[in-house]
């Protein structure tokens, strides 16, 4: 298991970027909080720096990626974007130029993406992005963003990268520590719903990064903790 990693979360104020922020500050990894409008305070403690960071802007993020007088070099970066109304051109550039440079650094990139670039569980063939039952036409917009989000990691020759998608609901709640880990097809969890908290979540991506998996593709949902 990999301890005392400097981990660079691009997104660091939104749902899934600052709980993994918090996550990774708790379990004593440097983190590096990236974001356009840092947070005035530092949520997961000392660890935590606050870096400025425009995402459209790549010579701030290889300076960010690379370290500084301020901070280290990351040794990973957790890539949480989204825009609103989905942006799929500024979603897929900034992966692109993120795995750019962590190919040129040697960082592992964990791109937390979208659940319609999984499998949908009642055909395989199908990918949720193209499930009605999962997708509606007012949301399939965002859904195929995601797709080509991976698609870009995918078609990237020389990163170390893995693609986290979330279950088909992800909103703010509580952190168990407890999920199911699955790779490239859309989970249920045993209690029925597709769905997962952002917080556990936030413990699954950091799971993955002290101690990485051979998938380059993984999905995650809610899990029952033992009693």
């Amino acid at each position: 298991m990999k301890t005392g990693m400097t981990i660079a979360v691009l997104g660091a104020t939104g749902m899934v970027g600052s709980r993994v922020v918090n996550e990774a500050g708790t379990r004593g990894h440097q983190v590096l909080a990236l974001s356009r409008k840092p947070a005035s305070e530092n949520p997961g403690g000392p660890d935590v720096t606050p870096v400025a960071v425009d995402a459209n802007d790549s010579n701030a993020l290889r300076k960010a990626l690379a370290g500084s007088a301020s901070h280290g070099a990351a040794d990973a970066v957790v890539l949480s974007l989204r825009t609103t109304p989905v942006d799929e051109e500024f979603l897929v550039g900034t992966t692109r130029t993120v795995l750019d440079l962590a190919a040129l650094f040697g960082i592992r990139v964990l791109v937390v993406g979208g659940a319609g670039a999984l499998r949908s569980p009642g055909d395989r063939r199908l990918l949720v992005a193209d499930d009605p039952a999962y997708v509606p036409a007012d949301i399939k917009a965002v859904a195929a963003a995601g797709v080509a989000q991976l698609r870009t990691c995918q078609s990237h020759p020389d990163a170390d990268y893995v693609y986290l998608s979330p279950p088909a609901l992800l909103e703010p709640g509580e952190r168990t520590g407890c999920y199911q880990r699955g790779t490239d097809t859309l989970l249920h969890s045993t209690d029925g719903p597709s769905w997962i908290s952002a917080e556990d979540l936030a413990v699954a991506a950091v799971d993955e990064l002290e101690t990485p998996g051979p998938d380059h593709h993984i999905t995650v949902v809610h899990g029952i903790c033992p009693a």
